[in-house]
């Protein structure tokens, strides 16, 4: 899984709960465009805002399509950008709000106004065209008119070895995982399977939640089980290590594992999902002899710690 990027909405879209919608729709086609700026005098983060709003919203509507939600990142890199996602109900309709686009008057004059100011609009934007997952065939989002606080989005992308591991591991979001982030509060906007776009086969999809809290919420539980309850420096690693196990440790589970990587508080993780030859998986070797892991004063501190809190 790539680097996680933190969004916020630039609009009034919220989250709504999805349940008792009637019929299931079909699936749709989602366009997730990625709108490259720099901080300058040109203004252009203003009039890319006010494009969106007053000329591509309309334009898509009168074509059968809509835009469902516009972001501006706060935490990623590569910044700074918007991320707008448009909803088509199939693929035709995705070639006639295109021609709509190309086409209509009001739009074009959108395009003007935009194209008008000092200095270019953006920088550039980069499109991909995702196919909605069969347990979540619509984005949810409420409708931009309902106004609210923005809230924190947070989109993520998954790339497969192969598009056969990329069918397996759709199924396994639309058979398990969709549920399980509903459970925990984290709550689904899209999930699309990527046909049109960069680095295939893969699969993305969007998180929302109401603020950073849920972060703040993660340190504080990191801190009963015995960090301050403070990022710890990040020449510091190892405090964050002893709290995550201890943390989990608590758990009322009758069966915990802690690998050998934790323990030895390694950087390097055994398995990094989705690559094949990039990363040594499974087949990395530990830095000392087998007979000699547990005898480290990081490994028997950690484990001393696991007992206590498993007793």
């Amino acid at each position: 899984m790539n680097r996680r990027s933190m969004l916020t909405a630039l609009g009034a879209s919220a989250l709504v709960n999805s349940e008792g919608q009637g019929a299931t729709p079909p699936n749709t086609f989602l366009e997730l465009q990625t709108w490259r700026l720099h901080n300058s005098a040109e203004g252009q983060g203003a009039r890319l805002a006010e494009y969106l709003e007053h000329g591509l919203v309309p334009a898509l509507a009168r074509a059968g399509a809509k835009l469902c939600g516009a972001f501006a990142n706060i935490i990623a890199p590569d910044g700074p950008y918007y991320v707008t996602l448009a909803e088509y109900a199939s693929l035709a309709g995705f070639g006639t709000a295109v021609a709509e686009l190309r086409t209509n008057g009001a739009h074009r004059a959108a395009l003007e106004k935009l194209n008008a100011g000092a200095g270019a609009p953006f920088v550039r934007m980069e499109s991909s065209l995702l196919r909605s997952f069969d347990k979540m065939p619509a984005a949810v989002l409420t409708d931009p008119a309902d106004k609210h606080a923005p809230r924190i989005f947070e989109l993520r992308t998954y790339e497969s070895p192969s598009f056969v591991a990329l069918t397996r591991k759709v199924g396994m979001f639309n058979d398990a995982e969709m549920g399980i982030f509903e459970r925990l509060g984290m709550r689904p906007v899209f999930f699309g399977e990527t046909v049109v776009g960069p680095r295939q086969p893969n699969l993305t999809y969007m998180l929302s939640y109401d603020d950073l809290a849920a972060r703040d919420a993660l340190w504080r539980a990191f801190g009963k089980a015995g960090l301050d309850g403070q990022m710890p420096p990040a020449d510091r690693p190892a405090a964050v290590v002893d709290a995550a196990l201890g943390y989990v440790a608590q758990s009322p589970s009758p069966l915990m594992l802690a690998p050998l990587e934790d323990l030895l508080g390694l950087a390097e993780q055994p398995n990094l999902p989705g690559t094949i030859d990039e990363h040594p998986n499974w087949r990395r070797r530990f830095p000392l002899p087998a007979d000699q892991i547990l005898e480290q004063p990081a490994a028997g501190r950690r484990l001393r710690r696991l007992n206590e809190r498993r007793s």
